[in-house]
């Protein structure tokens, strides 16, 4: 019986130990959103997931981290999973709406606000997010009814007078909108959103002198903000101070490249003064807006400069909020509203050609991208590209929003054997498992390891010349075992000596024609060769590569020839003859096929290997990139979120820049 009680206890004891690891794991993932570390917060909950998939917090929460990223529709995919479990939940209604909001869905993110309104009568934020949709549906008035419910329950609420003023200046009621901007910077005296709609409010009154103040204040508080500067430059032109127009100008564009009216403007300005280039300034804008493809006059133009900014056009005036009681779980802090440099809903709009920037409202309904239009947003990324070419200061974002940081796009590279050193403080475990690879490290007593990764271990050259070493003795003492040439020619190839290792693997193969990873070794080898002589090939004329800079060698095996994609994906598709379930050649081909502009064929390989490895970070990152390549966008942001929920941070960064 005392057994008993002490096998219970201990059994007691573990479960409880358990719950409250979970319960640890959750802790640490809220309080890693609350002080931005998104990434972090959705490791932490997909292992609370994995453990306890009925919880809705967990999804809930991640959904938030995602949301914070920008990856609203894998935000979404959340929310749905966590009101499933949990339908009475209007915090998930409220951020969901958000989400759909800031995808120009307005209809759906009404009706989650309404759901949530239910819910939760007594929340001013979800009025006045709810009235952010309602502007985008062109319904003014029940907008302006949702601020003033708003307010009625939050009179302090510094985003609902913004947004009011927004709705005001819209009917035209532009005392009354300055009376609103005037109680928001009472306020908030910092709030640099508040003086940009000051600014537009008063020059519509043609008070250009406290328009200017407005202004300058603005750019005080938000030195980066290029909506400004091109306001001021309007008004400067106004002014008939074209050189310091032209000089707005150029600030706002070497802020945000893709500004179209701040092209047109400029141009205008240079044609007053017969500078050159307008005509230049008046082909990017109109290739950035079509509504822009005309050559304007300036007194046409410039006659109400910014009578279509009246909804904001900063992420600060037109920022929906989330709960102000539920910091933890907010996904856009009202805090944060005001310091936020996340672009605004207006900025994904047309601009109207008698405005001085964007219109909120004049695609109230999600439309399907037009060939135009997909021309367009990648003429945009474009100029931003040459703008955000990464450098070592900009390699990591500084404040935990990493879609942020500057990247070059690229697919994910192919997987190979390769090694580390197990008891260096580098070593890292094969991230996934496989058969083959426990064959062959069996035979080798583990040492060497043998993994498959496509990370690149260069500063291992002197290991792998030492492995070399001592498979040349195993070699010698057996030269009947295929594994001992697969071993050598894997570690020739790490050291780049790529003649060497195609002769070893050939061996290997020889020796054993169902040797799947000597296959597998062989292709990525070919791949590398073909690789290297892309590079070069403009540089040369003769079809030769220098394989290994040794000279006391070179007579040997100075140059080879090139082999063709053909060999390496016959080799590729030799070890999924041997193995249909290796996916690590599905993925290697997939890549192959993209290089050969195969893009359908490597769609394929991509599903298969997803569908044998659930979690394979890379394959639904390339997939993503190669929907996205064939204009599937939604279904690319999908791969793209899941790969970023499993740890690959440069899917964020895609999301923001191609999805959104």
């Amino acid at each position: 019986m005392k057994k008993l009680t002490f096998l219970l206890l201990i059994l007691i004891s573990n479960l409880t130990y358990s719950q409250l690891n979970i319960d640890h794991y959750i802790g640490v993932g809220e309080t890693l959103v609350q002080i931005g570390n998104y990434v972090g917060a959705i490791e932490n909950f997909n292992i609370v997931i994995r453990f306890k998939p009925h919880l809705p917090e967990p999804y809930y929460f991640r959904a938030v981290a995602k949301h914070q990223l920008e990856d609203y529709r894998g935000a979404i995919q959340d929310y749905n999973t966590a009101i499933n479990i949990k339908p009475y939940y209007p915090d998930a209604f409220m951020n969901r709406g958000l989400a759909y909001l800031q995808l120009n869905e307005y209809a759906k993110a009404i009706e989650d606000y309404n759901r949530a309104i239910e819910l939760d009568p007594g929340n001013s934020t979800i009025y006045n997010n709810r009235g952010i949709a309602k502007v985008s549906m062109k319904d003014i008035d029940g907008a302006i009814a949702d601020y003033d419910k708003a307010l009625e329950l939050n009179p302090k609420f510094t985003n609902s007078f913004i947004n009011r003023s927004n709705a005001r200046l819209m009917k035209n009621d532009i005392k009354g909108a300055i009376k609103d901007l005037n109680q928001a910077i009472i306020i908030r005296p910092h709030y640099s959103s508040a003086y940009l709609l000051r600014g537009l409010a008063r020059f519509e009154l043609n008070d250009y002198a406290s328009a200017l103040r407005d202004f300058d204040q603005c750019l005080k508080l938000d030195p980066k903000n290029s909506n400004a500067y091109n306001n001021r430059g309007i008004v400067k032109q106004k002014l008939e101070d074209f050189k310091g127009a032209i000089s707005d100008y150029n600030l706002a564009l070497q802020i945000d490249p893709t500004l179209a009216n701040a092209y047109m403007n400029r141009g205008i300005a240079k044609e007053a003064l017969k500078l050159p280039g307008s005509e230049a300034d008046f082909a990017v804008a109109s290739k950035l807006d079509p509504k822009l493809a005309f050559k304007p006059k300036e007194e046409e133009y410039l006659k109400h400069p910014l009578s279509h900014q009246k909804a904001g056009q900063t992420a600060q005036q037109n920022q929906a909020t989330t709960n102000q009681n539920t910091a933890q779980a907010s996904p856009t802090q009202p805090t944060q509203s005001a310091q936020t440099k996340q672009p605004p809903l207006a900025d994904k709009k047309n601009a109207d050609p008698n405005s001085g920037l964007s219109d909120p409202i004049q695609n109230s309904e999600q439309k399907k991208e037009t060939k135009e239009e997909r021309d367009r947003r990648r003429y945009r990324l474009a100029l931003a590209d040459e703008r955000d070419v990464p450098s070592a200061k900009e390699a990591i974002a500084d404040d935990g929003r990493i879609q942020n940081k500057n990247i070059v796009i690229d697919l994910q590279p192919i997987f190979v054997l390769s090694s580390y050193n197990k008891f260096g403080s580098d070593y890292i475990h094969s991230q996934y498992y496989n058969l083959e690879l426990e064959t062959i490290n069996n035979l080798n007593n583990y040492n060497p390891v043998i993994s498959i990764s496509n990370q690149p271990a260069n500063d291992l050259k002197e290991i792998f010349r030492n492995n070399i070493l001592f498979f040349n003795e195993k070699i010698r003492s057996n030269s009947n075992e295929s594994l001992n040439f697969l071993s050598r020619g894997i570690f020739y190839f790490l050291d780049n000596d790529y003649a060497r290792s195609l002769n070893d693997l050939k061996k290997s193969i020889d020796l054993n024609d169902k040797n799947l990873l000597a296959y597998f070794a062989r292709a990525n080898c070919q791949m590398k060769m073909t690789d290297q002589f892309e590079q070069i090939r403009q540089n040369s004329d003769a079809i030769k590569i220098p394989l290994r800079n040794d000279p006391k060698k070179n007579k040997d095996i100075m140059v080879e020839t090139v082999p063709d994609y053909n060999d390496i994906l016959n080799d590729y598709a030799t070890c999924i003859s041997l193995n249909p379930n290796f996916a690590f050649a599905w993925f290697n081909q997939s890549y192959v096929k993209c290089k050969l502009h195969n893009y359908e064929g490597a769609l394929a390989d991509l599903n298969k290997a997803i569908d044998i490895e659930k979690d394979f970070a890379e394959a639904y990152f390339n997939r993503g990139l190669t929907k996205i390549y064939l204009d599937d966008v939604e279904g690319g942001a999908m791969d793209l979120s899941k790969a970023g929920e499993l740890g690959i941070q440069d899917a964020y960064n895609i999301i923001k820049r191609y999805c959104n």
